[in-house]
């Protein structure tokens, strides 16, 4: 595919560094001469210095029929208006980033209007992922395939789990409930297991099942939490607006504390069912002053990596049943586990991921039978759902008799209204939507997954 990225931030760079092993054609606008000239010599693009709202620079960086543009500048203005021009060039589809949530919802209901395909907003889309997090107290991931008919959730093998020290064959005929465990992240490795795998206390579990399923699994292996009532928020950013906003809809109860007074005093206004403090949340007084020992949850939500961290693990510190950490960058990741800091967020890799996913789907009308696509585990991990919408040679035979390549693994069979955890007698057949869990990666048809 011919795709144009305006603005090469930390979501743009990610985005680039993702495409770029799938050998699309791949053009970069920016007005940062460097950024430019630094992105060229890594990979194989082309560039052009300049604004990517200006109809002149998009010619120049032949853009006419491209399949894409992704313009996400830091000015949601000139995202929206960069996307008019490329469809003047008569670019097929267009993706903006747009943060205000005032534009947000207007440009929403203007979309087919403007000619843009997809909005994105990293703010908003962190949020929802936070939500959903403190919504599934037991969950440490969540992941939608099938029109949300399936689940791929991430769940973590902590002491009294009845997962623990059981192989995964002698848990199939122990447990009442079907789920596949399809992938195990141990420290920094990630396993694809097999029937003679063993869990151990701490493991990072991945797993498929339909959503009545997963609750009954999770009573039967003793990690049901209790609701989450009193969370407590640190940083008064966008994404600090949206999740209590939502929250606030659901009757948590908030405590938000924000360290510069006028955001403060707005977020105050905004949001009157939250209780919003003026305060350095970074400061440890603080924190238990108002009460930190007596919360359910807690976000650390700073501009500051290094700062959430930090204040994460005095949350740990002080038993708080579930914390949440924004890391924007990924040079901490490594370090994370070692510091018991287990559910993050980065907005960056959310955003990156949707519009991956996007691409995929583009790329599926072109040849791909990929569906939905989404990376685990720091990318090691990926994903896919497939529509085998052709006749193939592997379809009606048993999976157990198909060579199938090391590390992969299908985790979900979809069959009309029906949601198979699949057996080594199941089998694909046409029509079906099929979830495959790999380590390999730029699987586009079900038949990658052979030897």
């Amino acid at each position: 595919m011919k795709i144009v990225i305006i603005g090469l931030g930390t979501i743009g760079k990610t985005i680039l560094k993702n495409l770029s092993r799938k050998g699309h054609s791949i053009t970069i606008i920016d007005e940062d001469k460097n950024k430019i000239e630094g992105l060229i010599e890594k990979y194989d693009i082309s560039g052009i210095v300049g604004n990517g709202a200006c109809l002149d620079i998009q010619r120049e960086a032949g853009v006419r029929g491209a399949d894409l543009a992704i313009a996400l500048t830091n000015s949601d203005e000139l995202n929206v208006f960069a996307c008019l021009v490329a469809k003047k060039n008569g670019v097929k589809n267009t993706i903006a980033r747009v943060r205000n949530p005032d534009y947000r919802k207007q440009i929403m209901e203007m979309k087919d209007e403007l000619g843009i395909s997809m909005i994105v907003n990293p703010e908003q889309d962190t949020a929802a992922e936070i939500f959903n997090l403190i919504n599934l107290p037991s969950i440490a991931q969540v992941e939608h395939f099938a029109k949300g008919r399936v689940l791929l959730v991430e769940i973590v093998a902590e002491k009294g789990c009845a997962l623990i020290g059981e192989t995964l064959i002698t848990l199939g005929k122990k447990l009442n409930t079907k789920v596949l465990i399809c992938a195990v992240q141990r420290g920094q490795n990630v396993i694809i297991p097999t029937g003679n795998f063993v869990i151990e206390e701490g493991d990072r579990i991945h797993l498929t099942s339909d959503a009545k399923s997963l609750r009954d699994f999770l009573a039967e292996v003793n990690l049901v939490k209790s609701p989450l009532k009193n969370i407590m928020i640190v940083g008064g950013s966008r994404i600090a607006y949206y999740l209590a906003n939502e929250l606030s809809k659901k009757k948590y109860k908030i405590k938000l504390i924000e360290s510069n007074l006028a955001v403060a005093e707005e977020l105050a206004s905004e949001l009157p069912r939250v209780t919003v403090i003026h305060g350095n949340g970074t400061q440890h007084e603080l924190l238990i002053e108002e009460g930190i020992e007596a919360m359910d949850a807690f976000v650390a939500l700073t501009d500051i990596d290094e700062e959430n961290m930090v204040v994460t693990m005095f949350a740990n510190k002080m038993k708080v049943k579930k914390t949440i950490t924004q890391i924007k960058s990924d040079d901490l990741v490594g370090m994370l586990d070692e510091l018991g800091i287990e559910n993050t967020v980065s907005p960056q890799n959310i955003v990156a991921n949707r519009i991956i996913s996007y691409i995929r789907a583009l790329a599926n009308t072109r040849g791909s039978n990929v569906l939905t696509l989404y990376r685990l585990v720091n990318d090691q991990v990926e994903a896919l759902e497939f529509y085998a919408k052709k006749p193939e040679p592997i379809y009606d035979k048993p999976l157990k008799e198909l060579k199938i390549k090391e590390n992969c693994l299908v985790a979900c069979i979809i069959r009309e209204n029906e949601v198979i955890i699949p057996n080594g007698n199941d089998s694909i057949k046409l029509g079906d939507n099929v979830i495959v869990v790999t380590t390999h990666k730029n699987f586009d048809d079900l038949t990658d997954i052979l030897e």
